[in-house]
């Protein structure tokens, strides 16, 4: 149960992007019809000559790399809890009395925690990959001529590779929410990984902020399927 527990959360952040690519074919999500915006984006910066675009560019690297450089701060954090993993069962057996936890299932935890921050390192590394990319492509378009449309696409389709890849590292913090709360009891850790689950899924799909963009009159691509 200890084991299960501890990879659920885990489980819970591999299934979403499944899950919610299945949904966004019966009801575009918040990414899809921003994606949209994006290449609406892309199609006016091409007939500008202004610093306005470079500064938006900055804008969204500095956002990923801040959270990559967390990232950092955090997986190094983990590492060294891992050679006080005696200090951390003695703590976990005061809050959990009833369970027989052992030494060996709180370092299973940890490392399961500490390969969820690492792949969320490598999707904010992928992600600033991919936005250096838009940005030589956005600045090596030529403002003079009428820009070609599958330059205008494939400058967008970067910029929504990058944010979706952003987006699922940024998935990791709220599923490490039901990490921590797996040492206080391992059903607390379920339940929010429930609750997390359900509350990212709202906001893609179902807040306010998805019913107010949907309402703009734009070119929302169709569900992939």
């Amino acid at each position: 149960m200890t084991l299960a527990a501890s990879l659920f959360p885990l489980l819970c952040w591999l299934s979403y992007a499944v899950f919610a690519g299945w949904l966004e074919r019966r009801r575009p999500s918040l990414s899809i019809i921003m994606g949209a915006q994006r290449k609406r984006w892309v199609r006016n910066a091409v007939r500008r000559d202004t610093p306005l675009d470079a500064i938006l560019s900055g804008n969204l690297m500095s956002a990923v790399s801040f959270f990559a450089s967390t990232t950092v701060l955090i997986i190094l954090a983990v590492i060294a809890v891992l050679g006080q993993v005696d200090s951390v069962v003695d703590a976990v057996s005061v809050m959990q009395p009833e369970l027989d936890l052992t030494k060996a299932a709180v370092e299973r935890h940890i490392i399961i925690f500490l390969i969820m921050f690492v792949m969320a390192f490598m999707a904010f590394t992928l992600s600033l990959r991919q936005f250096n990319h838009f940005c030589i492509m956005l600045g090596a378009a030529d403002h003079a001529d009428e820009a070609d449309q599958e330059e205008i696409f494939i400058m967008a389709a970067l910029n929504t590779l990058a944010a979706r890849n952003f987006n699922h590292g940024i998935r990791v913090y709220y599923f490490a929410i039901a990490m921590i709360a797996w040492f206080v009891s391992i059903w607390a850790g379920i339940i929010v990984s429930v609750l997390v689950f359900g509350s990212i899924l709202y906001r893609e799909f179902f807040s306010a902020a998805r019913e107010l963009v949907a309402g703009l009159k734009q070119d929302v691509p169709k569900p992939r399927g």
